[in-house]
C-alpha cells in the first residue's frame, strides 16, 4: 500500500509558478512510476506529466511542455511538480498518482494509488 499527499496548491497570477509536491508512504516508493493528473470542473481526469522510477524518462501532456518540470527523490519519497507560467486553464485540482507498472506514463487506468488532490487556481 502507498499513501499519497500533495500539497503547494493555491491560487496564483497568471505567469506566475507554483511547485507542487506529492510525499509517499512505504518503503517501496523507489520502485514506483509517478504521475500527476488534474482535473477541471464538469471534465475528465487529464494527464500532466508523469516520471519512471529512475527519472530517466519523464512525459507530459502537450498543453504543459516547456513549462511543466517533473521530477523526484526517491530518498525523501517525494515527486514535484515546477509549474510556471502559468495559465488560467491550467486551473484544476492536481492529483499524484502511483503505479506499479513501470510503463504506465500517461495511461490513468495503471496507476493503482491517488492522493487526495490538491486545487491550484490561476487567476487571469
Amino acid at each position: 500500500q502507498v499513501q499519497l499527499v500533495e500539497s503547494g496548491g493555491g491560487l496564483v497570477q497568471a505567469g506566475g509558478s507554483l511547485r507542487l509536491s506529492c510525499a509517499a508512504s512505504g518503503r517501496t516508493f523507489s520502485s514506483y512510476a509517478m504521475g500527476w493528473f488534474r482535473q477541471a470542473p464538469g471534465k475528465e481526469r487529464d494527464f500532466v506529466a508523469s516520471i519512471r522510477w529512475s527519472g530517466s524518462l519523464r512525459y507530459y501532456a502537450d498543453s504543459v511542455k516547456g513549462r511543466f518540470t517533473i521530477s523526484r527523490d526517491n530518498a525523501k519519497s517525494t515527486v514535484y511538480l515546477q509549474m510556471n507560467s502559468l495559465k488560467p486553464e491550467d486551473t484544476a485540482v492536481y492529483y499524484c498518482a502511483a503505479s506499479t507498472f513501470s510503463s504506465a506514463d500517461s495511461a490513468l487506468a495503471r496507476y493503482n494509488y491517488w492522493g487526495q488532490g490538491t486545487q491550484v487556481t490561476v487567476s487571469s
